[in-house]
C-alpha cells in the first residue's frame, strides 16, 4: 500500500468525523472497559441442523438481556431457503418490539440483512407495529421467573403497506431519544467477505457487487437514523483460498465500507485460522490505512483454539469491542470445518482477569451457556463457563 494511498485514505476517514470520534450505540466509556457483542442468537444458531423452537430463541434473548450485556445480535432477515434456522427472525423482532426484555441497562439489538429485500422486510415489521397505535416500547412487564419468559405473542398486522420514510425516520428518532430511559435500540448489520471465492459462495456475487448492493441499504438506514455494522468475513483465512488472506485487501474493504457510511466494522476470523502474528499484522495494516480502532470489532472463531490468544493481541492493539457467542455456539454453513465462536463466558473471564470491566454477570452467563447447550443437545464449549458452574455448585 503506497504512502500516497494511506494519506488519501486517512484524510478521507478523518473528514468523516472532524470534531469528535464516533461513539457506537453501546461503546465503552472507559479506556479499559470492553464491549461484547453477543452473537449467539444469530451466528450461534444459524448453522444448527435441528429445528429450534421459537420459544427457545426468544427465551435465549431474554436470558441474555438480563446478564448485563449491552448488545445482542438477535436474528437475521436472510432467505429461509439458505438459512432455515433464521426463518422466524421476524417473529423475534416483533416480540422484542412488543415486549421489551428485562435488562439492567438499555440493550442494542442488531439484525443482519443481506440485501434491500431483507431491509424492507425489517422495516415492514417495524412500521406494522407503529400502525397498531401503540408505543413501540410499552411499559416493561414484570420480570419473568427464572425458568420461563413472557407469554409469546407472535401475531402481526398486515405489513404490506410501507409508510413514508419521514414517518419511519421520526419513529427511529423517537427510539434513540427514549433509549436513555431504558428502551432498547435497534441497529442493522450487513456482510461481505475478504475473498472473491467466499463472497461468491455466500452471496452469489463478487465483492464489488456486494458493495453495490449495500448502497441503497446505507441510504435508507441513514434516512431512518439507523446505525449500520458491516462484517468482513474470512479476514484471517478462507476455506477456499487458504489461510493467507491479504490484509491490505481487508483494509481496503474496511475503508470502502466506512466511506459508504458503516458505523462499525466487525473483522471476522470465520474459519478460526487466525494466529497471533497474523492478527497483529492485520491490525497494523488497518491502522496504517487510517482506520480508527474505535470503529473496529474483532470476531474470532475457536476452530484451532486460538481465539483467546488472538483476543489478547487485539487488546494490545487497542481494540475494545469483541463478538462472542454464549456456550461457544456457532459455525458457518459456507466454511466447512469451522467450529463455534469464541465463548462469551471465556472472553468475559479473560477480560475480568485483566481488570477490564464488561458489565456482564459471569455466573448468570455461565448458567445460560449450560442451558442453551442442553436445549440443543450439544456439549458446552466454554471452559470458563463450566469451571464457574463447578465453583458455584461446590
Amino acid at each position: 500500500m503506497s504512502s500516497k494511498f494511506i494519506c488519501l485514505r486517512s484524510a478521507r476517514l478523518a473528514a468523516r468525523h472532524p470534531h469528535h470520534r464516533r461513539a457506537f450505540a453501546s461503546a465503552a466509556s472507559s479506556r479499559d472497559a470492553v464491549r461484547i457483542v453477543e452473537v449467539g442468537p444469530r451466528d450461534g444458531l444459524q448453522n444448527e441442523k435441528k429445528v429450534i423452537p421459537l420459544a427457545t430463541k426468544i427465551e435465549l434473548v431474554e436470558k441474555l438481556a438480563r446478564t448485563g450485556l449491552k448488545t445482542i445480535e438477535a436474528g437475521s432477515f436472510v432467505s429461509p431457503k439458505w438459512t432455515p434456522q433464521m426463518a422466524n427472525s421476524s417473529e423475534i423482532l416483533e416480540y422484542v418490539l412488543r415486549n421489551t426484555p428485562q435488562s439492567p441497562t438499555p440493550i442494542t439489538y442488531q439484525w443482519l440483512l443481506p440485501n434491500v429485500k431483507g431491509f424492507d422486510n425489517f422495516l415492514k415489521l417495524w412500521n406494522a407495529q407503529l400502525s397498531t397505535g401503540q408505543d413501540v416500547y410499552p411499559t416493561s412487564p414484570p420480570s419473568p421467573g427464572p425458568e420461563g419468559g413472557q407469554v409469546l405473542n407472535t401475531s402481526s398486522k398486515d405489513p404490506n403497506v410501507m409508510p413514508s420514510a419521514t414517518s419511519g425516520a421520526e419513529a427511529m428518532g423517537k427510539e434513540r431519544a427514549s433509549s436513555s430511559a431504558g428502551s432498547p435500540l435497534h441497529e442493522i448489520s450487513i456482510f461481505t467477505a475478504a475473498t472473491e471465492s467466499f463472497t461468491q459462495k455466500n452471496t452469489n456475487c463478487s465483492i464489488q457487487e456486494s458493495l453495490k448492493r449495500f448502497e441503497p441499504i446505507m441510504w435508507k438506514a441513514k434516512e431512518m437514523d439507523l446505525k449500520v455494522r458491516a462484517y468482513i468475513s474470512v479476514a484471517l483465512g478462507c476455506p477456499y483460498e487458504g489461510p493467507d488472506v491479504d490484509p491490505h485487501k481487508v483494509a481496503e474493504l474496511a475503508v470502502n465500507l466506512l466511506e459508504m457510511g458503516a458505523d462499525e466494522i466487525s473483522v471476522a476470523d470465520t474459519t478460526g485460522m487466525g494466529t497471533a502474528p497474523k492478527t497483529a499484522k492485520l491490525l497494523k495494516t488497518l491502522d496504517a490505512a487510517g482506520i480508527d480502532k474505535h470503529d473496529l470489532a474483532l470476531h474470532f472463531h475457536d476452530t484451532y483454539g486460538m481465539a483467546l490468544v488472538n483476543s489478547v493481541v487485539a487488546l494490545e492493539h487497542g481494540i475494545r469491542t469483541f463478538d462472542a457467542a454464549v456456550g461457544g455456539l456457532g459455525g458457518c454453513p459456507y466454511s466447512p470445518g469451522a467450529t463455534g465462536n469464541v465463548a462469551t463466558e471465556d472472553l468475559v473471564h479473560l477480560f475480568h482477569s485483566l481488570g477490564m470491566p464488561t458489565g456482564v454477570n459471569m455466573e448468570e452467563l455461565s448458567e445460560i451457556g449450560e442451558w442453551i447447550s442442553a436445549e440443543l443437545a450439544k456439549s458446552n464449549e466454554s471452559s470458563a463457563g463450566k469451571a464457574t458452574l463447578a465453583q458455584m455448585r461446590n
